[in-house]
């Protein structure tokens, strides 16, 4: 007996874009069901843009879907293009109907997204490694997650993430790739060429971050981890001034000149008046191949020197978030894209960046910049 249109429906309500995380039914990209009585469906599928990179997958997830149903013998699909004007009622049916000043939705008083802001004071500490193991760590405890790279010139974040396609367009919306559950957007996509340098000044990295921030379309993130450049440059005044509820996180090595940098990044909070979520040394040991002793590689101490000072400065507490020892699969996993917290989850860094993970994900108890309900009451 041949399935009716209602069962074969509700099996196509299962399968989610893989771009925007929403049921294909929801989205109005079903173009057609049709049922013959030898039980063979004939799925017609909108995609957004004709040369969709993941239409091969949409088609795969459409066909295991409906096959399950009883009485499908055989499921086609068949692609379409969505016209201009479907287009546009996605892009409004997703975002809704936008003025002519677009918004950053985290910066709105009623975001519930916790921003954390990944500083350093120089380069080669580890930062993008951090973030993408912090990013990797809080999808996989379930969180919905998105991680922009906002290190313009020193983009490397696609790579750490294994994504290789270019984003896809819906009108001027931009759904940003997805690797290992993570939502990722980054200027190293959007280049004509591989490895071209981006030589940009001042105005050009803002207008970068903010179209980051406004024309991609990020859904309802839990986090959203932002890969910053070393230093107090142009993207961390930026980031400060889009979103001033960000919290910065600040990454160092026990090394006393990487710490005394560290600290300059983090004591920009003073002056932008942002929180700082805490402190991470990275690199912190080695552990020995032959005992159970630790080499202080880089020194000791860094960290919790970076912590105390910004202490000092901030006039309020500022933890030291955990030490992450050097593990040499940690940079192999970030060369072939696989972050060392999925591969390898008890390994003693992933352990601790895990462990970080868990503690920034709880529910922040601060309430600045949250929009309050109240009004005063006259006696």
């Amino acid at each position: 007996m041949a399935p009716s249109p209602e069962q074969v429906t509700a099996a196509l309500a299962t399968v989610n874009d893989p771009e925007i995380r929403r049921p294909i039914t929801d989205l109005d990209m079903i173009k057609s069901v049709d049922i013959s009585p030898d039980g063979v469906v004939r799925v017609g599928v909108y995609l957004t843009v004709a040369g969709c990179p993941l239409k091969d997958r949409i088609t795969r997830d459409v066909t295991e879907a409906v096959s399950k149903v009883d009485g499908v013998t055989r499921v086609q699909v068949e692609l379409d293009v969505m016209s201009e004007e479907q287009r546009k009622g996605l892009q409004t049916k997703l975002r809704g109907e936008r003025g002519p000043e677009k918004e950053i939705p985290f910066a709105k008083p009623g975001s519930l997204t916790r921003v954390f802001a990944v500083a350093s004071g120089k380069g080669g500490v580890g930062k993008s490694s951090v973030t993408v193991n912090l990013a990797a760590a809080m999808a996989s405890q379930g969180l919905k997650v998105g991680v922009v790279d906002a290190d313009i010139y020193g983009h490397s974040v696609p790579r750490m993430l294994g994504v290789g396609e270019r984003p896809t367009k819906v009108e001027d919306m931009i759904m940003p790739p997805v690797a290992h559950d993570i939502k990722v957007i980054s200027v190293g996509m959007f280049k004509p060429e591989g490895n071209s340098p981006v030589v940009w000044r001042g105005p050009m990295l803002d207008r970068a971050l903010y179209q980051f921030l406004t024309d991609v379309y990020w859904g309802d993130l839990d986090v959203l981890l932002m890969d910053l450049p070393p230093g107090t440059g142009d993207i961390a005044i930026s980031v400060a001034q889009r979103l001033p509820t960000a919290e910065i996180l600040v990454v160092t090595t026990p090394q006393q000149a990487a710490a005394e940098v560290a600290e300059r990044a983090g004591s920009i909070a003073a002056q932008t008046h942002q929180q700082i979520a805490g402190v991470i040394e990275n690199m912190a040991w080695l552990p020995c191949p032959h005992c159970d002793e630790r080499i202080a590689v880089f020194g000791e101490g860094g960290g919790q020197a970076v912590a105390d000072a910004l202490t000092r400065t901030l006039g309020a507490r500022v933890p030291l978030l955990g030490q992450v020892p050097i593990d040499m699969r940690l940079r192999e996993g970030g060369d072939e894209g696989k972050p060392l917290v999925l591969t390898d989850p008890d390994a003693p860094a992933a352990a601790e960046l895990r462990r970080i993970a868990a503690g920034l994900s709880k529910k922040s108890t601060s309430l600045k910049g949250l929009k309050l309900d109240i009004s005063p009451v006259r006696r």
